[in-house]
């Protein structure tokens, strides 16, 4: 009997047929390995002159939460960036080797790429280059549920596509023209730009209405007198499991980034006839993409429209003050710098905490609780920072400067 052995690589001798038995199989193990290869993904960062680079681990996470396998890291120095690769050209030649030797399908750059750049790489790497950018706008799309999850990821994309257009489809700067068509006619270029610019129109329109509907809704609340907190924070800080655990939900958690894209907002009782609406929001992360803050704001109004904050961190990871950082920098971004807040550092199971549970300003206003979502730990100094900010809303609650809190007459 003929060894068939592995056909992966094999190459037939000139005018040699298979059989059907034969090609069927050559044809699943050379897609077989084709999707293997898709998924196995190269991180490589750049480091300026001058700069602290950037930990490739955020990077990974990113990459796995895509549904990627990481399997190298190449960190690069540079005085700035090349215009045509990005990187040097030995860097260039270096990951070329490694993306063969490793087999990998796709090589993830750590920075902004134009057009022209990720062109050239994926030229020069044979395989699919992509940026920071292109990854969080397609773990976006795959987190996406809600209808106006969808339309804004949607648009965040078509809003990058226009300007990979404007600068890099050389490819299609052809005319267009033919019988009954006046005037010169216009580039394929120009008529893809077209086709976006009128999508992004219609898209545009659609999210008008959809605000329209949850602005109606927010405003009944606001009526009624209710509080609204909203739950932000740097992605996979544990705001599900902690929105969860106060209003008795079962959202999806998993230990992944943007786990959670889409708003959900539901009511807390409180006790004594109080209560509030809580909102649990899409996470941030560093330099996250100006395209999906412009084109989230229907979500991100959720968090602008609050009477509260709460800032859920991540108390056992090491970076946790530039991740804090970071947030306040997307709160500033989209107009929520002055709006309350309440710090909540979570998973304290993780990491233990040997100071007070709580903290409270010089006027008696609770400022930082320490937390664990998982276990339950601190859940009631929470609740009860909510209580205090609904009294003091309705007058009930009144402070002194050496702070202490007394309730009123």
């Amino acid at each position: 009997m003929a060894d068939l052995g592995p056909l992966v690589g094999r190459r037939r001798a000139p005018g040699r047929r298979l059989s059907s038995g034969q090609g069927r199989l050559e044809r699943e193990d050379e897609a077989r390995a084709t999707q293997e290869r898709a998924g196995r993904a190269l991180l490589v960062s750049l480091i300026l002159a001058g700069k602290v680079g950037n930990s490739l681990s955020e990077m990974a996470l990113l990459a796995k939460s895509a549904g990627f396998e990481v399997v190298d890291r190449v960190v690069a120095r540079r005085d700035k960036p090349d215009p045509a690769t990005f990187l040097g050209s030995g860097k260039v030649d270096e990951i070329a080797l490694q993306v063969t030797s490793l087999e990998v399908g796709l090589v993830i750059v750590d920075d902004e790429l134009s057009p022209v750049q990720e062109r050239n790489l994926e030229e020069r790497w044979r395989c699919r280059v992509v940026d920071r950018t292109t990854l969080i706008l397609d773990i976006f799309a795959q987190r996406a549920r809600s209808h106006i999850g969808k339309l804004q990821v949607e648009l965040a994309q078509l809003r990058r596509l226009s300007t990979r257009l404007v600068r890099g489809w050389t490819h299609l700067e052809r005319q267009k023209g033919g019988i009954g068509l006046r005037g010169p006619g216009e580039t394929q270029l120009e008529t893809d730009r077209r086709l976006l610019a009128q999508r992004v129109k219609t898209l545009q329109g659609r999210l008008r209405q959809a605000q329209r509907t949850v602005q109606l809704q927010r405003r009944a609340r606001q009526r009624a007198g209710v509080l609204n907190v909203s739950l932000v924070g740097y992605t996979n800080a544990g705001k599900s499991t902690l929105f969860n655990r106060l209003t008795h939900e079962r959202t999806y958690v998993a230990d992944q980034l943007f786990a959670t894209l889409d708003t959900l907002t539901r009511r807390v009782h409180l006790g004594s006839g109080l209560e509030v609406t809580l909102s649990d929001t899409v996470g941030f992360v560093r330099r996250l993409p100006h395209t999906l803050v412009d084109a989230f704001k229907a979500t991100l109004e959720e968090t602008r429209q609050a009477d509260l904050l709460v800032l859920v961190v991540d108390h056992s990871d090491e970076d946790r003050d530039r991740q804090i950082e970071a947030v306040l920098t997307v709160l500033h971004e989209i107009g929520a710098a002055a709006v309350p807040r309440l710090l909540v550092y979570n998973k304290t199971d993780v990491r233990g905490h040997e100071g007070d549970r709580l903290q409270r300003d010089a006027y008696g206003t609770l400022t930082a609780v320490w937390a664990s979502a998982l276990t339950g730990a601190g859940l009631a100094d929470i609740r009860q920072a909510f209580i205090e900010r609904c009294q003091w809303r309705d007058g009930s609650l009144t402070t002194l400067m050496d702070g202490e809190v007394s309730h009123g007459a």
